[in-house]
């Protein structure tokens, strides 16, 4: 009977948990350990160089950079806390490499969205990037952008004219009168860079 017990314990060191499962363990530890503020756990899950992108446009944090971002609110216990509702996890024919999101709950931004990438090191599966954004339904799509322009910086003098033609070409009921698209209106829109937005 011992031997059997033995033959078996064995056997069982041989038997990995599924990728997705490794995978699933190594997001779960990450929001785990960012609602808990701990930064030794935090890093442990993620690449050296990872990519970290924040809600904001501004937010890219790449490596030490993410760390020294993130060490201030983990040092006073201020963690984030955001809870995996739904996930779905890819991994490449090669097995190094995987992919996700996820539909995470936050109690002040609501529903979330996180993707990213792994890769598959000597010491486990590892986050290389993470990215954190906010769904917006499609019904309300328009006014957010049309918010953000507003907060992006106004269109510049050169173009002010033409872009009020171009609103005005719409006739009270919001249909296009001229043969220019609502699309095309807004690409001639420019960022701070005073560069065309990319279409």
């Amino acid at each position: 009977m011992q031997k059997w017990l033995a033959l078996l314990f064995l056997l069982s060191l041989g038997v990995h948990a599924a990728p997705q499962d490794d995978i699933t363990a190594v997001l779960d530890r990450f929001h785990d350990a960012a609602a808990r503020a701990d930064l030794p756990t935090y890093r442990q899950q993620m690449t050296t160089d990872i990519v970290f992108l924040g809600t904001d446009a501004s937010e890219r944090w790449q490596g030490a950079e993410f760390i020294a971002f993130a060490k201030p609110y983990f040092d006073k216990g201020q963690g984030w806390t955001y809870r995996p509702r739904a996930r779905h996890i890819d991994i490449a024919a090669s097995g190094e490499v995987a992919w996700f999101d996820e539909l995470l709950d936050n109690d002040k931004l609501g529903l979330c969205r996180g993707s990213g990438l792994l890769l598959k090191t000597d010491s486990g599966w590892k986050i290389a990037q993470y990215n954190l954004s906010m769904p917006i339904p499609n019904a309300m799509i328009e006014n957010v952008a049309q918010a953000i322009g507003g907060v992006a910086g106004e269109t510049d003098g050169e173009h002010a004219d033409e872009d009020a033609a171009s609103r005005d070409s719409a006739d009270s009921t919001g249909e296009e009168t001229g043969s220019e698209t609502e699309s095309q209106r807004r690409c001639k829109k420019r960022h701070k860079t005073n560069r065309k937005a990319d279409c």
